[in-house]
């Protein structure tokens, strides 16, 4: 007899064609999911572009839940990626069930994800490209968003190490960059004068004379047609990251230096202009408006997933996702310098479904090996599921947050709105890989100071503008702080100042008072000198004190003013 599982995975080669390529027909939907499934495409013209972002250091495959809140605002409202869930599927015209569904979206999350697997992995990845690259050897070019050298133990204890011997065996060609200026500015220069891949940031200038600190571009050739690569780092680093860590370099969007670049780059001959960004979706959408002669931006930093490419003018969007979960590909026509065609498809990195590249698993394994004893360490259990990501508090979330109150004896806890981190299943063990996962930085200690009630509500005002201001050019960050121990509510569509309201202290069930102190910790201060115990340490020893974790939805953030479309239902 079969089994779900089974029924499932049957139909599942009929889904799994994204962007635009024909979807499998009735006969192809009698065979599970393949390796040559994935790979299944028409190529087209001479280019084709790889591109992944976001990948936090994950080596292996993972379970990630995509966002259930992303909300939209502004111009912005309703347009991807400021759609959820089933107003996702139905915008696409995927199907629920499938393993897109699973693939990008969080319904149905905990049953799709048994049946259908774990996603991603380096191992997995490599097969995909060499595939690729083995079709189209003279044609094809892997570029790295950024945001690759943070996110696990193994790059924490090496300082990027880890990830940059593993990013040279897979071939990567460029990369831009965000989280790898926490491991500081000497160790950045450190590693990037040392590794082969360029490292591309051209909005990255030294504070005294505004001289660049890394190459902005870098030329290739594929198919007879002359490539710019040019590299825009995230240009809130110092605000959203410590500044003492990189305390020589200035940062920004910087339109007209983009605009140089690109000028600079058609100047030199370039067929194609490829921005290789990591601004994020809005943000690079505005400029994709601004900045003439940009045929192809390749965004990252805020972790979206969307199956098809965003065009805007002349400019082609790409966005694939974080945590390995996909690989991009784009096959494009040029004539006369200009995009005359295009090819997408958004390649879901199904671990079952594809053979893990002997030569990177070996590799993987080795770089591994000399941290098993802390990432194989088991703390306790799952017993329901736990993630993060969206705008607002997911479990995992508030899992940190109740061990940051219960082992600093806080009132109200405070964590990062972070988008990275693996998600568990209920039932899974959580182990030193994941705790890490959610919490390798380099500056994790956990404060314990009081705040006014009025401070407090400065601080999330102050949060929600970053992530609400209708121009995205003001947008400098990740999502919403994360509470522990208070209720509010937030209008989404007011103005700074007028957001947050109803905050209500929940172990007492009375309003925070404007003018009275509360005793407040958390995690991730950008202030040098912080002191506590490392964030790592305090949830590693909650969750081993406790040993079965079982966190409910949260239910604390009452939303207002919000586009619904951006709300899974």
């Amino acid at each position: 007899m079969l089994s779900r599982r089974d029924i499932l995975q049957a139909t599942a080669a009929a889904a799994v064609i994204m962007g635009g390529m024909p979807r499998l027909g009735a006969a192809a939907a009698s065979q599970k999911i393949s390796q040559a499934d994935l790979l299944r495409f028409q190529p087209l013209g001479q280019v084709t572009l790889l591109h992944f972002t976001d990948i936090h250091a994950q080596l292996v495959p993972l379970y990630f839940r995509e966002p259930g809140v992303n909300i939209g605002v502004g111009e912005v409202l309703g347009l991807p990626p400021h759609l959820v869930g089933s107003y996702l599927l139905k915008q696409y015209g995927i199907r629920a069930d499938t393993p897109e569904a699973y693939a990008l979206t969080c319904n149905d999350f905990v049953q799709l994800a048994q049946d259908y697997g774990r996603l991603g992995g380096v191992a997995h990845m490599a097969t995909l490209i060499k595939a690729i690259r083995a079709e189209r050897p003279n044609n094809t070019l892997l570029l790295d968003g950024g945001d690759t050298w943070q996110g696990s133990y193994s790059s924490l204890a090496t300082r990027g190490a880890d990830m940059v011997q593993v990013m040279q065996a897979l071939g990567v060609e460029a990369m831009t960059a965000h989280w790898e200026f926490t491991y500081g500015a000497d160790r950045v220069k450190e590693l990037t004068e040392s590794m082969k891949i360029p490292f591309l940031c051209g909005n990255v200038k030294d504070t005294g004379f505004g001289d660049p600190v890394f190459e902005s571009t870098k030329f290739f050739e594929r198919g007879g047609v002359k490539i710019a690569v040019i590299g825009q780092a995230f240009p809130y680093t110092p605000i959203a990251n410590p500044r003492y860590m990189i305390p020589d370099w200035s940062f920004g969007i910087d339109e007209e230096k983009v605009q140089q670049n690109v000028d600079a780059a058609r100047a030199k001959g370039a067929d194609l202009v490829v921005l290789l960004s990591h601004n994020g979706f809005d943000v690079d959408r505005k400029l994709a408006a601004r900045v003439k002669g940009i045929d192809v931006i390749l965004t990252g930093h805020t972790h979206d997933a969307i199956p098809e490419p965003v065009k805007v003018g002349t400019t082609l969007l790409v966005a694939p996702g974080s945590h390995g979960k996909f690989l991009a590909r784009l096959d494009l026509d040029v004539k006369d310098k200009k995009v005359a065609g295009f090819r997408f498809r958004l390649i879901p990195v199904f671990s079952d479904a594809i053979t893990p590249d002997p030569e990177m698993a070996k590799l993987i394994d080795e770089v591994r090996a000399p941290h098993k004893a802390v990432i194989d360490k088991v703390y306790g259990t799952a017993d329901s599921l736990l993630y993060r990501r969206g705008n607002f508090n997911g479990t995992f979330d508030d899992l940190i947050c109740q061990a940051i109150m219960a082992e600093r004896e806080a009132e109200i806890a405070l964590s990062p709105g972070f988008r990275w981190g693996a998600s568990l299943l209920p039932g899974q063990p959580i182990t030193g890989d994941t705790l890490y996962s959610q919490t390798a930085i380099t500056y994790p200690n956990v404060y314990r100071n009081t705040m006014t009630g009025e401070y407090l509500k400065t601080v999330l005002e102050d949060v929600a503008d970053n992530l609400f201001n209708p121009d995205p050019y003001y947008q400098q960050g990740g999502d919403m702080v994360r509470v522990g121990g208070m209720a509010y509510s937030i209008d989404v569509g007011k103005p700074i100042g007028q957001r947050i309201s109803n905050m209500t202290l929940l172990r007492t069930g009375q309003p925070v008072d404007p003018a009275k102190n509360y005793t407040v910790a958390g995690w991730a201060s950008i202030n040098e000198g912080t002191e506590g115990p490392p964030v790592y340490d305090l949830v590693g020893k909650y969750i081993s004190e406790h040993k079965s974790i079982k966190i409910a939805e949260n239910r604390s953030v009452t939303v207002k003013g919000a586009d619904q479309r951006g709300i899974a239902g």
